[in-house]
């Protein structure tokens, strides 16, 4: 699902919201996660999952092509880790 497809989903399922209203709301929801998680912070969301930063360490990789070897800085990256509830609702429990 793609955040256009989220938005339609969302105005669809609450007339009495306007759209653009919607849409605000989503991105606004969307920037502060991504903001959260700038900062280092984690974010939580109950039955869901977490968002969290986790740092990689540099290494040597090999570039597919042509086979030489690369060096690949450290970096931060986003993780997310699913919730018991999300888990179980995929899983059919």
């Amino acid at each position: 699902m793609t955040k256009s497809e989220l938005i339609a989903r969302l105005a669809a399922s609450h007339p009495h919201l306007y759209q653009r209203d919607v849409e605000q709301i989503v991105s606004t929801v969307f920037d502060e996660i991504s903001e959260a998680l700038a900062r280092g912070d984690r974010v939580e969301l109950r039955g869901f999952g977490a968002f969290s930063v986790k740092h990689r360490r540099s290494r040597t990789g090999r570039n597919p092509r042509t086979g030489d070897t690369v060096n690949v800085p450290s970096k931060f990256v986003p993780f997310f880790k699913t919730g018991k509830e999300l888990r179980d609702r995929l899983n059919g429990e």
